[in-house]
């Protein structure tokens, strides 16, 4: 027990972790609150019964506490409890509620349950909460079934996002009892029943009842993916059916309790067993020609899926299915992905689009896929793959994968893109467009933030994609208003000058603009700094040389003061060394920026008018401020030795109080700097900030390889960038945690970058100094008219 209580206090992961996993369920105490709302799947029938009660489906939605991974049985089981414990009082309602009583009593066969349910997949291309707990984060179910409790009353219940329906009718068990209906759909059906006489349209269907004391007969009902022509001879010739087997791989009897219509056949089930496998398919007496097969009695239905990782990346894979039935799930687990040749682990990937068209007959497709944003294109060795007819026959999924990849560095976003499908034998051309989800998701919600910074105060700064709606305020270049000061107990010089680091006398009087820390590398060793100010300049003190005193214990503060002017000219002079891209950041700042008289007041420009923009720059605002911020540009380009564009932009955006701005631009910069020093190094960190295996490692670079299957030195910083930026984009808006945490990955890396290159430092230094220049440079009076 006293291990078990220390392990909780010292392991970050401990109550998330142990809340799922069995193996650790008796030694941890739950302490989830289940605030879920239930999902009800219930497909009401009227024409079919005389009462169909509402159900309670196990399928529910996630809560954000458990970082976006699917329930497991012991969920359903803590419900159970608490209300058994809790129960609300409401009004009485045909509501059914269900029963995992037997798995409650038994942990050892809710431990079966668990893993057989449960399988390790993992997606490099999804990187949620790896920095936390990468085995766990990547752990999801990927079987998609339903349980249901029914009681005397019956009712129906549906496999989600199909057309896979069990009807239970009244009376089908005695009253009082209950029966537990499961529905299953197993996507390959048996190849033995795809020949030239048959072939299947639906997946393969499992059925599993708790109780087999049962007075009336229960009905499978399926939307199929073909219906027989209305012609004479293939009314004759073909039959929709559906076999029936106890067991999954056999042997199957054809039913005759069938009634077709079109394309939905509901079967009668008697004959009922507690696990039951059920199959359609379209079955042929013989062929007579001109028919080939039994395709040419059948008007048959192609059903596609595109799917690919929950958020895009940089380079990524989109997978092209064909399924031989009309069951499109919302999750496919894929297990052939091959990168360099190597096998990758099994990848769970997300619906992105899908598609139903008609084929008369199997034969060879040919299937493009075509991006629509001239920034990312197909690799052209996948542009364009093939499709056997004979794979179509088998009735099994077949699946083509097609990678993407971003051109050069700009701006992720989501794309559309265009999948063809032609019949190469004919004309026959199907396309439809697809579009992406967004990229790396804003998780900040999702992933926990250190404790160290769950106390500090938040910055006070818009957040990073909020436009202002009002007018910006005004400047005020003035005195500092600090309100912490600090003694300096010893004298520090330093015979090689480092950047962004004071210098100073015993007894010199520093002013302290704020008490968080930084931590960073100095001279030799990692520790932790305040952001000070002394003779004019801003810099970083180490907290053990100075003695903390308030305002008025101060007694000399002439040395210390600094105007706010001067502030925002300091805290911006990283950005004379760091790297951009241009084109990123004129479109995000003409996107946040909404008033381009004060942009281009801060900047100089305070005599341009709207006579200055020509036609094409005077409709929209966002307009407006791009042909400022290229005037801008040009104008630092033709003096080169005295300007610097990217510098003097964001001392003019912290002038017009766009924090939340600047701090998006300073996270872009640094990221890719940042990967542009690390080159090949970047592996080193990539082990130490996310714990990447060498695989996924791999998968960062098998993108940017060249013809000798090895990327070159020049190209390094590529693989670097992706794996920085998605890594950085689970932050969310903690834009500050991103700096803090990726310089101390570089501070213990075997060689530190950060010894010489100080620019990052520098930027936490501007984080660390919005809150102070806020309060002084504009006026709560100001912004409150």
């Amino acid at each position: 027990f006293k291990h078990a209580h220390a392990a909780s206090r010292t392991n970050p992961f401990w109550n998330e972790l142990s809340a799922s996993n069995p193996f650790v369920h008796d030694i941890a105490a739950s302490n989830r609150n289940e605030n879920n709302r239930y999902l009800s799947i219930l497909k009401e029938k009227p024409h079919l019964f005389s009462k169909v009660s509402n159900i309670d489906c196990l399928l529910r939605k996630t809560s954000s506490r458990r970082s976006g991974r699917s329930k497991s049985v012991s969920d359903f089981l803590d419900i159970v409890d608490n209300q058994r414990l809790h129960p609300r009082e409401t009004t009485p309602q045909k509501t059914i509620v269900s029963d995992m009583t037997w798995l409650q009593n038994d942990r050892e066969a809710y431990k079966m349950a668990w893993l057989s349910h449960r399988q390790l997949t993992r997606s490099c291309l999804d990187l949620e909460a790896m920095s936390h707990s990468p085995g766990w984060a990547q752990t999801q179910a990927t079987d998609i079934h339903v349980v249901c409790k029914l009681n005397y009353e019956g009712g129906s219940v549906q496999l989600p996002d199909s057309d896979i329906n069990i009807h239970v009718p009244v009376g089908h068990v005695l009253p009082g009892e209950f029966q537990e209906v499961g529905l299953k759909a197993i996507l390959n059906p048996p190849s033995s029943f795809n020949n030239e006489l048959s072939s299947t349209i639906s997946p393969l269907i499992e059925l599993t009842l708790s109780n087999l004391n049962t007075r009336e007969a229960i009905f499978l009902e399926v939307k199929v993916a073909a219906k027989v022509k209305n012609d004479p001879l293939s009314q004759v010739m073909s039959d929709i059916v559906c076999f029936y087997s106890f067991n999954k791989e056999g042997p199957f009897k054809k039913l005759e309790n069938c009634y077709t219509y079109q394309d939905t056949i509901q079967v009668k089930l008697t004959d009922l067993s507690h696990v039951m496998y059920a199959v359609i398919a379209v079955q042929a007496n013989k062929i007579q020609p001109p028919a080939t097969n039994v395709w040419d009695y059948v008007h048959r239905m192609v059903s596609v899926g595109i799917y690919g990782p929950k958020y895009i990346h940089p380079s990524f894979t989109a997978v092209f299915t064909v399924f031989g039935h009309n069951y499109i799930p919302g999750k496919l687990t894929i297990c052939d992905i091959k990168k360099g040749g190597k096998n990758m682990p099994p990848v769970v990937f997300q619906l992105w689009g899908k598609h139903t068209f008609l084929l008369e007959k199997p034969q060879d497709l040919n299937i493009s896929l075509v991006s629509c944003d001239p920034d990312f294109e197909v690799k052209i060795e996948d542009q364009s793959k093939n499709i056997k007819e004979e794979d179509l026959k088998t009735g099994e999924m077949v699946r083509q994968q097609f990678l993407f990849s971003m051109l050069g560095c700009r701006e992720m976003h989501f794309f559309v893109f265009l999948v063809q499908i032609k019949v190469l034998k004919s004309s026959q051309v199907t396309q439809f467009h697809v579009t992406t989800p967004d990229p790396a998701p804003k998780l900040c919600g999702i992933i926990s933030r250190p404790k160290r910074l769950q106390n500090r105060k938040e910055i006070k700064s818009a957040p990073l994609l909020l436009i202002p709606t009002v007018k910006y305020p005004k400047f005020q270049d003035k005195t500092l208003s600090v309100n912490t000061y600090g003694v300096a107990l010893k004298t520090v010089l330093r015979q090689n000058k480092i950047d962004y680091l004071l210098e100073y006398f015993k007894g010199d009087t520093i002013a302290l603009l704020g008490e968080d820390k930084v931590k960073a590398i100095g001279q030799t060793k990692i520790k932790e700094w305040y952001v000070g100010i002394l003779r004019k300049k801003i810099g970083l003190v180490h907290c053990k040389n100075i003695k903390v005193i308030s305002k008025e214990q101060a007694m000399d503060i002439a040395d210390s003061e600094l105007t706010t002017r001067n502030l925002a000219e300091q805290i911006a002079l990283p950005f004379k060394k760091l790297t951009y891209i241009y084109s990123v950041v004129l479109s995000t700042v003409s996107e946040s920026v909404c008033d381009w008289r004060a942009l281009a007041e801060v900047l100089g420009y305070s005599h341009m008018s709207l006579d200055d923009f020509n036609e094409a720059h005077a409709d929209k605002e966002s307009e407006r401020v791009a042909h400022v911020v290229k005037r801008m540009k040009e104008d630092c380009h033709a003096n080169k030795k005295k300007r610097l564009f990217l510098y003097e932009l964001i001392v003019a955006l912290l002038k017009i109080d766009c924090q939340g701005l600047v701090a998006r631009l300073t996270q872009d910069t640094i990221i890719l700097t940042s990967a542009v020093k690390l080159g090949k190094y970047w592996r080193e960190l990539a082990e130490k900030l996310a714990r990447l295996t060498k695989q996924q490692i791999e998968a960062y670079e098998i993108p940017h390889q060249g013809k000798n299957g090895a990327v070159a030195l020049e190209m390094m910083w590529k693989p670097a960038y992706d794996f920085l930026y998605t890594w950085a984009a689970h932050y969310g808006d903690s834009y500050r945690d991103v700096l803090q945490d990726l310089q101390s990955a570089l501070d213990k890396m075997k060689n530190p970058v950060t010894k010489h290159w100080r620019e990052l430092t520098g930027t936490l230094i501007l984080v660390n100094c919005m809150d102070v220049l806020r309060a002084s440079a504009f006026s709560k009076m100001e912004e409150e008219e």
